[in-house]
C-alpha cells in the first residue's frame, strides 16, 4: 500500500483520535472541578495540571525511539487503556495527591496514542500529502476537543460538583474505550521503516534537535499547546469567580475547539495563500492579543466570540509544527523528532500550568492568560525566523505517490 492511495486507514485513526481526546477533554475540566470540590486553590489546580504532563516528559524520547525502530501501531490500544483507566481511578480518588498520581496515567496514555498515530502519519504520507494529512488527523483531536467539554458541562451540577464531576470522569473513561473498535488495518506492513534506525543506528539527539527548523517547530508547538491546555484548566476557575455556570463554560470550550476544525478544514487554501512560515507568525500574533484579552472582564458573549477566533488561529499550529518538525528531522530519526516535539509540549505543559498557578495565586486568576499572550508573541517571531520546508515550496500538490515513497525518504518517516 502507498501514501495517497487508499486513506481508510487515516478515517479510522481520526475516529479513534476524536473518542480519545473527547475522553481527554471532558475529564480536564472535570478533575478541576473535582479538585476544587475536595478543597484545591488556584495553586493546587496548576499542579495536578502539571502532573498529567510530568510522566509523558521522560517517556517520550524511548517510545519515539522504539516506534523509529519498528511499528507505531502498537501504541494505540496501550494509549486507550491508559487514558480509560486514569479516568475511571480519577473519578474514584478521594484526595488531590490521588487525583494528581492518575491524572499523570492519563497523560502518559495519551503521550503514547498520540506518538503512535503522529508517526503512522508521517511514515504513511508522501511529503506533499502531510500538511493535508497531519491537518486532517488533527481533526480527530478538535472533534474531541468540542464534544468532551460539553458532555462534561452538561454532567457536572453546580449543586454537587464531587459527585457529578466524578460521573463525569467514569464516562470520559467509557468513551475512550470506544476508540479501541477503531484501532484496526491502521498501519501498512510495507510501510514499517527500512531506514539506519531499524537497523539499530541512533540518531544522536543533540543532532536532532540542533538541526534547522527542528527547535522552532517544538517552540511553537508548545506554545500553541499550553495555550489550549491552560484554557481548558483555567476558563473553569475564571468561570466559577465571574459567576459562569459550568454548562456555559463547557460551550465556550467547545466554540474554541469548533473554530479549531473549521481553520484545518480549510488549512490547504490557507497555506496556498501564505505559506506555511508566514500562516504560522500570523497566526500565533492574533493568538497572543487574544488571550490576553481573555484577562479583561469581558461578557459572556465578548468571550465566546475571543475564543472563537482564538480556537482558529491555534489550530494552525499544532499541523504545521508536525509537518516542520518532520520534515527538518535527519534521516531514521521521524518519530524521534515527533517525540521531542511532544517533550517541548510536556514540558509547556509542566511549566506553564506550574507558572500560571503561582502566578495566579498572586496576581489573580485572569494573569496566566498575560503569560500565554506573551508566549504565543515570542512563538510568533520563532515561527517567522523558521527555514521554509520542502512543502512550502510545493502549496499546490498534484504529483502522484510513487510506490514506496514513504519508506526511507527525506520528510516520510
Amino acid at each position: 500500500m502507498t501514501p495517497g492511495g487508499n486513506r481508510g486507514w487515516l478515517l479510522r485513526l481520526v475516529i479513534a483520535f476524536g473518542f480519545a481526546q473527547g475522553a481527554v477533554s471532558m475529564a480536564r475540566p472535570a478533575v478541576s472541578y473535582r479538585a476544587l470540590a475536595l478543597g484545591a486553590d488556584e495553586r493546587a489546580i496548576g499542579v495536578i495540571a502539571g502532573v498529567y504532563a510530568l510522566l509523558p516528559l521522560f517517556a517520550a524520547v524511548p517510545l519515539g525511539r522504539r516506534t523509529d525502530h519498528g511499528r507505531c501501531a502498537p501504541l494505540l490500544p496501550v494509549g486507550v487503556v491508559l487514558i480509560s483507566g486514569g479516568c475511571v481511578l480519577s473519578g474514584l480518588a478521594g484526595s488531590l495527591a490521588a487525583m494528581a498520581l492518575w491524572s499523570g496515567v492519563m497523560g502518559l496514555g495519551h503521550l503514547c496514542f498520540v506518538i503512535g498515530s503522529q508517526s503512522l502519519v508521517a511514515r504513511q504520507s508522501a511529503p506533499h500529502e502531510q500538511d493535508r494529512n497531519f491537518g486532517h488527523f488533527t481533526i480527530g483531536a478538535s472533534l474531541g476537543q468540542l464534544i468532551g467539554p460539553i458532555a462534561a458541562g452538561f454532567l457536572i451540577d453546580d449543586s454537587d460538583r464531587a459527585g457529578s464531576s466524578a460521573l463525569a470522569l467514569l464516562a470520559a473513561g467509557a468513551g475512550c474505550a470506544v476508540a479501541l473498535t477503531s484501532l484496526w488495518r491502521t498501519e501498512h506492513r510495507d510501510t514499517t521503516p527500512a531506514s539506519p534506525a531499524a537497523k539499530g543506528e541512533r540518531v544522536p539527539v543533540v543532532r536532532i534537535l540542533r538541526t534547522r527548523g527542528v527547535p522552532a517547530g517544538i517552540f511553537v508547538s508548545l506554545a500553541v499547546l499550553s495555550a489550549t491546555d491552560i484554557l481548558t484548566a483555567y476558563l473553569p476557575v475564571v468561570g466559577d469567580q465571574r459567576g459562569i455556570a459550568p454548562s456555559v463554560i463547557g460551550i465556550l470550550l467547545s466554540v474554541r475547539a469548533a473554530a479549531t476544525i473549521a481553520c484545518r478544514l480549510v488549512l490547504t487554501p490557507l497555506l496556498r495563500l501564505l505559506g506555511r512560515t508566514l500562516l504560522l507568525a500570523v497566526t500565533c500574533l492574533l493568538a497572543a492579543l487574544l488571550c490576553a484579552g481573555i484577562a479583561l472582564p469581558v461578557p459572556v458573549w465578548g468571550l465566546a466570540v475571543m475564543l472563537a477566533v482564538l480556537g482558529f488561529c491555534l489550530g494552525v499550529g499544532q499541523p504545521l509544527s508536525m509537518t516542520t518538525v518532520v520534515q527538518a528531522a535527519p534521516d531514521g530519526a521521524r518519530s524521534t523528532a515527533l517525540a521531542l516535539r511532544l517533550t517541548g509540549n510536556r514540558l509547556g505543559q509542566v511549566a506553564a500550568p506550574a507558572a500560571a498557578g503561582l502566578i495566579a495565586g498572586v496576581a489573580g486568576v485572569a494573569a496566566p492568560f498575560v503569560l500565554l499572550g506573551a508566549l504565543l508573541l515570542l512563538s510568533s517571531g520563532v515561527a517567522l525566523r523558521s527555514p521554509a520546508g520542502p512543502a512550502e515550496a510545493v502549496r499546490t500538490p498534484a504529483e502522484p505517490a510513487r510506490p514506496g515513497s514513504a519508506v526511507g525518504r527525506k520528510g516520510d518517516n
